[in-house]
């Protein structure tokens, strides 16, 4: 069985010229994540999902932050038009692992 997550969370912009928007992952989920892909860890810690934000799903990687030992999802421009949501907004979101990388259960 593939694990997923569904969690609440609020969309925030990272400073700076990109400007990437993100969702920061709870503890409890960024604890269980790592848990289940440490042997299985991609360049740069990144773990490969099928985002799910207000009925739009996208295919994305997670990204460890370091400093505060959780993951980030990005949010495409295109994800945040189609939701109609923006930097402050509080998401449900659902996370689930793209099935050729699905740590084992």
């Amino acid at each position: 069985m593939t694990p997923s997550y569904e969690f609440h969370a609020e969309v925030w912009l990272n400073p700076g010229e990109a400007g990437w928007h993100f969702v920061t992952l709870p503890a409890d989920v960024a604890d269980d994540i790592k848990e289940r892909t440490a042997a299985s860890s991609r360049a740069f810690g990144a773990v490969k999902v099928t985002a799910d934000i207000g009925g739009h799903s996208w295919q994305t990687s997670l990204f460890p932050d370091t400093k505060r030992g959780t993951y980030l999802l990005p949010v495409k421009k295109t994800v945040r038009d189609k939701a109609g949501i923006g930097t402050g907004d509080t998401v449900e979101v659902r996370l689930d692992f793209q099935p050729d990388r699905a740590p084992q259960t």
